[in-house]
């Protein structure tokens, strides 16, 4: 297939090209600048020029592809204003990308998050229904509600920490926040979940999603099914030389900012039924494995930013 891929030099999204490649298909990137240009075109990949503000552009890299998986997003969450904004210009650009494949019957993989869950009792499944109310969730529905319509659409919910030798999604906003504060920290007792996964694990499941989900499935990537937070917290505490502390609710928002309204979402969540549905298997080292590595706290990482 020849696919189009927005957020192809991204963390996540260039790891998925070189699964693509690597499988016989043929990529089109989505490049916003001439240093993301440069880095696709170094990977041998076809340059769309355009923006994930532009629908215009997405829509005709949608167009002139046989499958598109859509992985740019701004994951930044220093203000509520800047991720409302991120949210925002998601849901456009499904919606853009959506037009372009309608009763095409070409697949359409679109990233999601895992923390959507997050208010849902007990061990979170695919089969369970976002919250309407979280951020994101618009776009997730937008691209379901194309499966009708003539595309064959999927979600792919990713954990809140996808991860590697060198960053750990969510979990490196946390450890820019302890080297500026000078302790590890968690909520409470730290009992609270995340799931995590390995970004060659996930790019893998993006690959297998374009070329058999079927239409209006969500799929999880998910390897660990949840990591105690304090666990996560004494990892990036071990990493940095750093104590791990407890923080009180009404420390939070001091100690973590905006963040704080993430750190004590519990988020266990299941990937039984995308195991099962596409012969995917995370296989690849755990979350704690690879935040006890050297490669997180050389330059003691800042936020996050996500793929773009």
């Amino acid at each position: 297939m020849r696919v189009f891929v927005t957020g192809a030099s991204g963390f996540i999204g260039s790891a998925v090209v070189r699964e693509l490649l690597g499988a016989g298909h043929s990529v089109v990137g989505l490049a916003r600048s001439d240093r993301s240009e440069a880095a696709l075109t170094a990977a041998d990949v076809e340059v769309h020029r355009g923006d994930i503000d532009d629908p215009d552009s997405l829509h005709e890299g949608a167009a002139g592809a046989d499958g598109v998986i859509h992985l740019a997003f701004d994951n930044t969450f220093s203000t509520a204003t800047i991720y409302e904004a991120s949210v925002a210009a998601d849901l456009r650009a499904v919606e853009a990308m959506g037009v372009a494949l309608e009763g095409s019957g070409k697949p359409f993989v679109v990233a999601s998050g895992t923390l959507a869950l997050a208010f849902t009792p007990g061990l979170g499944t695919e089969g369970d229904p976002s919250d309407p109310a979280l951020p994101r969730v618009a776009s997730e529905r937008a691209a379901i509600a194309l499966a009708p319509r003539g595309v064959r659409s999927s979600i792919v919910r990713l954990a809140p920490c996808v991860h590697d030798e060198t960053r750990a999604g969510l979990a490196t906003t946390l450890i820019g926040i302890a080297s500026e504060k000078g302790v590890s920290g968690f909520i409470g007792d730290g009992a609270n979940r995340w799931p995590g996964v390995h970004r060659l694990d996930a790019a893998k499941l993006f690959r297998l999603a374009l070329e058999a989900a079927p239409a209006g499935s969500r799929l999880h990537a998910v390897g660990d099914e949840g990591v105690p937070m304090h666990e996560i917290a004494g990892a990036i505490g071990r990493g940095l030389g750093l104590p791990v502390v407890s923080v009180t609710a009404e420390e939070a928002d001091d100690h973590f900012g905006f963040f704080s309204l993430v750190v004590p979402l519990d988020n266990p969540t299941s990937s039984a039924f995308t195991q099962q549905t596409l012969g995917w298997r995370p296989t690849r080292s755990g979350l704690i494995v690879d935040l006890e590595g050297p490669g997180h706290y050389g330059s003691r990482v800042g936020l996050y930013a996500g793929d773009s």
